[in-house]
């Protein structure tokens, strides 16, 4: 069967060549069932009804209107730690610019001029500003230990580094994968007064707005070092810029340049490398790709923002039926009784709930014909049905 799905950016060929050939997928496909996206700000952009998912191969989702697509029923997945060990090499990569004070002494660097002699000169002569320091023994803050953080935390330790961690709803899987040497901070707070660098990677949400604020700017020893590769909204950049004035903070690093902070001599700006890699672009895409596939096909969940992982094996010659809904009481008990009432014989079934927003796939030995289908969507409650 085919699928139509719409892309709005350039998309890795590796994961587009995931996709069956008879599928249709393009950036001029009409009519499409899902969107597959990078950057491309779908807040500025109007959904059609026919779409049923979208998957962002990336992190984070501040391009797409979660909540108005949730209340429609559609699925938006994303791509978690597809990219994680682009972003932890960067991390790292800015960690070292800032101890070694590389960026002023390349400039200072290039900026030599004479013979041979006069350089050697000038280089004895001006070294001595740009002494760093060491990342053994020093003590590195990660809040948030997702799959990046897990990964920057892991490979700082490795380093020689001490490495404080900070995330309360840490999951099981990245519990796992996290070193048993890094230590867990009872707070953010904690982190601040601890670390001589503190690194941030958590999602730009209401929570999270100017999560790194003057208050615990101030909390950190002096000179020290905060980098921010996640999203530019986590800090607030008037709070730096004082503290860097102030010789309080040594340096600060971020992924995101902006006017408050561009040109400042102890800010490293780069612009938004964290995932710039081909390695993970190719993740990405095939991630989404294959999310996309599953879910079109099978009705399959697996990393949705949104609704719940879930995940339902096929049962040769049957048909599946797959709901978006609300996550209320008496739900499936309805879906079943349009069932018995049109004398289909339920072989298997799943519902998944998350927060207000449920899944639901029910396998039966028959046809289901369309107007059936329909009385499914009339259920209140029911955001989305269809037959794969």
């Amino acid at each position: 069967m085919t699928h139509r799905i719409k892309t709005l950016n350039a998309i890795s060929a590796h994961g587009l060549n995931r996709l069956p050939k008879e599928y249709e997928v393009g950036s001029d496909v009409e009519n499409a069932e899902a969107w597959l996206v990078r950057s491309a700000d779908l807040h500025r952009m109007e959904i059609p009804d026919e779409v049923l998912a979208v998957a962002r191969a990336g992190a984070g989702t501040n391009n797409i209107p979660v909540a108005d697509l949730s209340e429609r029923g559609v699925v938006v997945f994303f791509t978690p730690g597809a990219n994680a060990n682009a972003v932890k090499e960067l991390v790292l990569a800015g960690m070292l610019l800032a101890a070694r004070n590389i960026v002023p002494a390349l400039s200072f660097s290039r900026n030599l001029t004479g013979d041979e002699s006069e350089m050697n000169v000038a280089v004895e002569g001006g070294k001595k500003q740009f002494v760093g320091w060491e990342l053994p023994g020093r003590t590195l803050g990660v809040i948030g230990l997702g799959a990046i953080g897990v990964e920057v935390a892991n490979a700082a330790q490795a380093l020689g580094m001490k490495v404080l961690g900070y995330d309360p709803a840490i999951t099981i899987r990245h519990a796992w994968q996290l070193s048993s040497q890094v230590d867990r901070a009872a707070s953010i707070d904690e982190v601040f007064k601890k670390a001589d660098v503190v690194t941030v990677h958590v999602p730009l949400m209401d929570a999270t707005r100017n999560m790194v604020n003057a208050e615990r700017i101030a909390l950190m020893k002096n000179r020290g070092v905060l980098m921010n590769f996640a999203r530019a909204g986590i800090v607030d950049e008037q709070a730096v810029a004082a503290a860097l004035d102030a010789g309080e903070l040594r340096t600060y690093v971020t992924d995101f340049p902006g006017p408050t902070l561009h040109g400042n001599p102890r800010v490293i700006e780069l612009p938004h490398l964290g995932a710039s890699t081909g390695e993970a672009e190719d993740n990405c895409a095939i991630m989404a790709a294959d999310a996309l596939r599953d879910f079109l096909e099978n009705g399959n969940i697996l990393n949705s923002v949104n609704f719940p992982d879930a995940s339902l094996a096929r049962n040769e010659g049957n048909a599946r039926i797959v709901i978006a809904n609300a996550n209320v009481p008496n739900m499936v008990a309805e879906i079943s009784s349009l069932l018995g009432d049109a004398g289909l014989n339920i072989t298997d079934l799943l519902n998944k709930s998350r927060g207000d927003l449920a899944w639901t796939m029910i396998d039966v030995n028959g046809e289901v014909p369309e107007a059936l289908v329909e009385r499914i969507r009339g259920i209140h409650g029911v955001l989305s049905a269809r037959v794969v």
